[in-house]
């Protein structure tokens, strides 16, 4: 399966590009970067020190996409919504990692998704996902009795917050209660805040070093708390997931997927 990378230059993209290096049965077609990159005419083999693919690093997304079955995109909001876009013209499998995107923004991917195939996950940890579910399961069972907080922590570079696991937990716990999310989260505390409300879903976002992924899930009632918890301690696994994603998705028929659907959870 060929494979392209989206974003090849950064730290997940070169994550990405390795783990594709390092599957049986997937090629590295190709990689991008915004022009004016230094990496921009690199061998994409010798910009991850793995000597030379023939491969060579672009930033003409269209041309990449047009010659991959399936490509990842772990860049930002507005490049993956402009990927999206091309990925349905040329029914190319898309796989997204992108974390922050609007509303709007995932109203396009719905739409792009009409035509290609497209998983969307603000995470691919197998992990992480198991605890999508679980929270899901155990917000179901626990009912509003429990407070629901979610810890979340990572680098200090990471640009958005709280992070799109953290808002994917606070939504996989309101599916559980059946409410939606926008009615029920509390992103930020500051000042004199009163008490709790019932039913609120809290999010505490902290950030330094480096550190990869931390999330925990706290299920807080009287006399007794509950916690699940991810702790991810190398990139690889958001790596192997999202190739992991992109080879269930080769000839799937049209349509917005998940690691649930991956997975089968």
């Amino acid at each position: 399966m060929k494979i392209g990378i989206v974003g090849c230059a950064g730290r997940m993209g070169r994550m990405l590009s390795s783990e594709v290096l390092s599957t049986e049965g997937c090629t590295l077609s190709g990689g991008t970067e915004r022009p004016g990159s230094d990496a921009v005419g690199r061998d994409l083999g010798e910009l991850l020190g793995r000597g030379t693919l023939g491969a060579m690093v672009g930033c003409d997304a269209k041309t990449l996409i047009a010659g991959a079955e399936a490509v990842i995109d772990f860049t930002s909001p507005t490049a993956t919504v402009f990927h999206a876009q091309l990925a349905a013209e040329t029914r190319t499998v898309l796989v997204v990692g992108t974390t922050g995107l609007s509303p709007d923004d995932e109203a396009a991917l719905r739409t792009a998704a009409t035509r290609t195939a497209i998983v969307y996950a603000p995470n691919f940890s197998v992990g992480v996902n198991l605890l999508l579910a679980l929270t899901e399961q155990a917000a179901a069972i626990l009912g509003d009795d429990y407070d629901i907080e979610i810890v979340e922590m990572h680098h200090r570079m990471k640009v958005d917050a709280p992070s799109g696991t953290a808002l994917g937990l606070g939504r996989a716990a309101a599916r559980g209660r059946r409410v939606a999310i926008e009615d029920v989260w509390c992103k930020a505390r500051d000042g004199h805040t009163g008490a709790r409300p019932k039913g609120e879903i809290g999010f505490a976002t902290l950030r330094g070093g480096d550190v990869v992924g931390d999330h925990t899930v706290m299920f807080a009632a009287e006399g007794e708390r509950i916690e699940l918890g991810h702790k991810a301690s190398s990139r690889a696994v958001f790596a192997k997931g999202a190739v992991r994603a992109a080879r269930w998705a080769q000839g799937q028929p049209p349509g917005l997927y998940s690691m649930r659907d991956v997975l089968g959870l």
